[in-house]
């Protein structure tokens, strides 16, 4: 159960992650100008909020160094991934339902060249958002539910780093289970000769 939790929290913030990223790409709102052509600009997931495609990108972070790290960094990482789901939570929910102005002013500023939000408000007639600020929303929903997965399971999960370890340690010892003597490297070797012994004599046979 706690092996599968830690699968599905690390396989969430992965793809959370590049949920954020595409979804910085993508258009999230479309502003209709009140300037008698009625002109559209689409605006990107990275323009209404600048700071999805930061934070996605350290979702990903996160997630491919979850399985790896130790307790405490487990913890650290959890706490992260749940402020990080706050946050662009927080910020997709007042696109997705407010559609604010802010959120467009960027887009309006670099096509048109006016600035301040009261002229961009009285630019733009109309702002309708696509499904992308609505997916983000979801997605960071997922990510919330991962990083407390990961602070209540954290504590259960074995560090990958310790059953490779095990594992090296079985497969060096011989079937009778005695360790396997250490192989005699070339600074052993050096050593010997320092000493006026012969690296190459056989260390079981007796004096001759």
């Amino acid at each position: 159960m706690i092996r599968r939790a830690r699968l599905l929290s690390v396989v969430a913030v992965l793809a959370v992650g590049a949920t954020g990223i595409i979804s910085s790409t993508q258009t999230w709102l479309v502003a209709t100008l009140d300037d008698g052509a009625g002109h559209e600009l689409a605006v990107s997931g990275a323009a209404a909020v600048p700071v999805l495609a930061p934070l996605s990108l350290a979702v990903l972070a996160l997630g491919a160094a979850l399985s790896i790290v130790g307790l405490v960094l487990r913890y650290v990482f959890g706490v992260l991934t749940v402020a990080i789901a706050a946050t662009l939570g927080f910020l997709s929910a007042q696109v997705a339902i407010t559609t604010p102005v802010s959120a467009v002013a960027s887009t309006v500023t670099g096509s048109t060249g006016i600035t301040g939000i009261e002229a961009v408000d009285a630019l733009v007639a109309t702002i309708t958002p696509t499904a992308w600020p609505a997916v983000t929303l979801t997605a960071t929903v997922i990510l919330l539910a991962a990083g407390l997965a990961i602070l209540v399971t954290a504590r259960a999960w074995r560090r990958s780093g310790r059953r490779y370890e095990a594992d090296a340690v079985a497969s060096a010892e011989p079937h009778g289970g005695a360790p396997a003597s250490r192989p005699h490297d070339a600074i052993d070797s050096w050593d010997d000769l320092s000493r006026g012994a012969d690296p190459t004599a056989d260390p079981t046979a007796g004096p001759r």
